[in-house]
């Protein structure tokens, strides 16, 4: 008779946790100049105030789906974003996201004109999951994107 597998509790929690992330549609979402960085649902823009959620996407490492925009207003008022999407390669904890996105994040605040460009902001979706560019526009604009002090050219 076959031996049976030992119980693996990390790797029980790592799957709850990650189920978790997947019901609450959980992301980070970030802009500079300002520095704000919150919880957010992508589905439908509110902020996650959860504890469980919390300690769902910080305690553990999950591959991520970036999305990088720049925050841009032309002349005429008009808001736009210009976006690009990648998926680093590895698994990243939440703390070291930043590290990974500097080199997209020049990359995209180069193609933007600097005459319009008001702050740069990504978001990190846990798992490959691609958010429109649409979506992406409607939640910075939840959390005032647009609404920061324009960033020095």
């Amino acid at each position: 008779m076959s031996k049976r597998k030992s119980c693996n509790r990390k790797a029980q929690i790592e799957r709850s946790l990650r189920a978790l992330l997947g019901t609450n549609h959980a992301a980070v979402i970030s802009i500079d100049p300002s520095g704000l960085q919150i919880m957010i649902n992508w589905k439908n823009g509110k902020q996650i105030t959860s504890r469980q959620v919390a300690d769902a996407l910080c305690d553990i490492s999950h591959r991520w789906t970036m999305h990088i925009a720049g925050i841009c207003i032309q002349s005429d008022g008009a808001q736009y974003i210009k976006m690009t999407v990648f998926t680093p390669d590895g698994i990243h904890r939440v703390e070291k996201l930043s590290d990974v996105v500097e080199h997209f994040y020049e990359e995209v605040k180069a193609e933007c004109n600097p005459n319009h460009l008001v702050g740069m902001g990504w978001l990190a979706v846990p798992g490959t999951v691609e958010v429109s560019e649409k979506q992406v526009a409607a939640l910075l604009s939840s959390i005032g994107a647009w609404n920061q002090v324009k960033a020095a050219a």
